[in-house]
């Protein structure tokens, strides 16, 4: 992963509306969430939550499909895989013991 992308979706997930939203992704698993659904268990305006939503995407976290009429979110594993073995990757490096 470059420092760049990995800059950039640490970024996004810096805000605790992404955050949330995020983890709500997460926890629903790959068969993802409506749209609607995250709305009312978050709590968030519609328009919110489209800002942060299209946020998540341009930083590859997250991804939506229709089916339908109804549009779902789907957390991206692999990009949040890729994330924690970068900040992982060079853990520990030049010491002599890692607690």
């Amino acid at each position: 992963m470059e420092h760049e992308d990995a800059a950039k979706r640490l970024r996004e997930l810096g805000n605790t509306t992404r955050l949330a939203i995020f983890r709500y992704l997460v926890k629903a698993g790959p068969e993802g969430v409506p749209v609607g659904q995250i709305q009312r268990a978050l709590g968030i305006p519609g328009s919110t939550l489209s800002h942060h939503i299209s946020r998540l995407m341009s930083a590859g976290l997250i991804q939506q499909n229709r089916v339908s009429r109804t549009l779902y979110c789907t957390a991206q594993y692999a990009a949040l895989d890729e994330l924690i073995e970068f900040l992982q990757s060079e853990c520990c490096t030049g010491v002599s013991r890692c607690n």
